[in-house]
């Protein structure tokens, strides 16, 4: 399965919230609401979930291998830094 487009959206004044994303896959499939947060100085993504009856939370889509994960992740922390590189770069244009 192929990415074949992410959308970031900086979220700011979040202690632990980064961005939202949505992802599409081999131009057929998007989803969306999956975070970026960061968690101990360490950026990692959060896959769409919702909460049940007992206070935990499930996820509702996600990576079936390890692999698909890490590139999933990889793909989408790349493209949040580049995106922010950007950012700070018109910022301190102006």
């Amino acid at each position: 399965m192929k990415i074949t487009d992410i959308r970031i959206v900086p979220v700011e004044d979040q202690q632990f919230l980064k961005a939202y994303v949505s992802a599409t896959f081999d131009d057929e499939l998007v989803v969306h609401n999956i975070r970026i947060i960061q968690v101990d100085g360490k950026l990692m993504i959060s896959m769409p979930n919702k909460k049940l009856p007992g206070g935990e939370y499930r996820d509702y889509v996600h990576p079936i291998t390890q692999t698909f994960r890490k590139k999933l992740t990889d793909e989408i922390i790349a493209r949040y830094h580049k995106l922010i590189g950007q950012a700070e770069a018109v910022l301190q244009e102006g």
